[in-house]
């Protein structure tokens, strides 16, 4: 079966700012270097859909909705804290998002895609159950989790979060739920200020969080270690039904906004190894969302190697 890629231009009417990081040139970029690719035609690509709010909320509360309808309705330009840049586009925008990775897992359970990548924006995961922040608006890859449990049945699903910066809205929407288990490598001590070791869950969700701070400066060496020694025995024990991962790429060794060193290869070697987690517990079931990566330079290529495991093609250096 083939790799899905969900890609739509409407992405980039969300404008968080002139200056702002997060820009749509993020996606542009990419996309337009995975299309020179040679294997590029052998992706199946899909368009996104607008998530229902129903869905949406499963992870956010109602009025927390309601309120990023409004504010961005009302043409301001900050939600919640003021690194969340918003523009009139950025509600629907956002649900645009969610939608798309339905569609991908949609595809997936019917078998008419092995795995799939979401090249999509704003990003998700700091988004808490009220509150928009870390230029996270809804927190797409958690009500992902939501959507494959309620609406495709599965039982458990396992998040794998390798963004710089720790998901602290990923982890509070499931620490007290055993059946989703939240892992995530990150820079710390570092922003949001979540993720130290100790947090490993809550009440009946003990256990079923895996927190691997990684120090400044950390390379490929250190990260490999700790796949070797935790994160892949955590994902054998815990026997996915499906693996979701939030692939942010702003570890890599040139992104301006962390400290960390990985080279551009090394995001192709994590994602081989979560491929042959997925074929040994989840029959392959892995879908993968855009989260942060902001060198213009290098964020393309790291897709690309990601991509290219996803896909068994190998991308070029």
């Amino acid at each position: 079966m083939k790799t899905g890629l969900m890609y739509d231009s409407r992405f980039l009417k969300h404008d968080p700012g002139e200056t702002h990081p997060e820009s749509p040139s993020r996606l542009e970029v990419s996309y337009r270097h995975l299309e020179n690719l040679p294997w590029f035609s052998s992706l199946s690509l899909f368009s996104p859909r607008a998530a229902e709010e129903e869905w949406i909320a499963t992870v956010h509360s109602p009025d927390y909705i309601h309120h990023v309808k409004t504010i961005c309705a009302s043409g301001q330009t900050l939600l919640d804290t003021p690194d969340v840049g918003i523009s009139r586009d950025s509600f629907e925008i956002a649900k645009l998002a969610v939608g798309g990775a339905f569609g991908l897992a949609d595809q997936m359970m019917a078998e008419k895609i092995q795995n799939g990548f979401a090249l999509l924006r704003p990003p998700g995961h700091h988004a808490e159950n009220g509150m928009a922040m870390g230029f996270c608006i809804f927190n797409t890859i958690a009500v992902l989790a939501r959507y494959l449990q309620k609406k495709h049945h599965l039982d458990k699903v396992l998040i794998l979060d390798w963004d710089a910066h720790h998901g602290n809205g990923t982890q509070h929407t499931f620490e007290e739920d055993p059946s989703v288990f939240y892992m995530s490598l990150h820079q710390f001590p570092f922003y949001p200020g979540t993720g130290d070791e100790r947090e490993t869950g809550i009440g009946r969700g003990k256990g079923s969080t895996l927190n691997c701070p990684m120090r400044a400066r950390s390379g490929d060496d250190d990260y490999q270690t700790v796949f070797r020694e935790k994160i892949l025995p955590a994902v054998d024990a815990f026997k996915p039904d499906a693996i979701l991962i939030s692939a942010g790429f702003d570890a890599h060794r040139f992104d301006p906004l962390a400290n960390l060193y990985l080279s551009t290869n090394f995001f192709g070697w994590m994602s081989e190894r979560m491929v042959e987690a997925a074929e040994r517990h989840a029959k392959g079931r892995l879908i993968s969302i855009l989260e942060g990566g902001y060198n213009l330079g290098v964020l393309p290529q790291c897709i690309a190697k990601h991509i290219g495991a996803l896909s068994g093609h190998v991308a070029p250096a």
